[in-house]
């Protein structure tokens, strides 16, 4: 359940949709312990999707990313494309 700002600095409530941005993230590729999703026997796997939800306020100023061994971040718009080039 979604509760508040997914920014650590950031005390917001999550109160409506309307307001901020709301990110979906597959939950196996966050993390941090887990290498990604895994085949076993030639079955897909299962496919586990967590929400996370930014603010208005900082999502103007931010985006969600993935990072090894941290999980879900938020990061500067600025440094967005850099992070996608460093972490693919």
């Amino acid at each position: 359940m979604l509760s508040k700002c997914a920014n650590p600095d950031c005390s917001a409530s999550f109160q409506y949709l309307r307001e901020g941005k709301l990110f979906q993230i597959d939950s196996d590729a966050a993390d941090p312990r887990n290498g990604g999703p895994q085949l076993l026997n030639g079955k897909r796997p299962c496919r586990r999707v967590e929400y996370f939800w930014l603010c208005s306020r900082c999502a103007a100023e931010m985006t969600l990313a993935v990072e090894r061994g941290k999980g879900v971040i938020a990061i500067p718009r600025q440094r967005a494309s850099a992070f996608r080039a460093v972490a693919s």
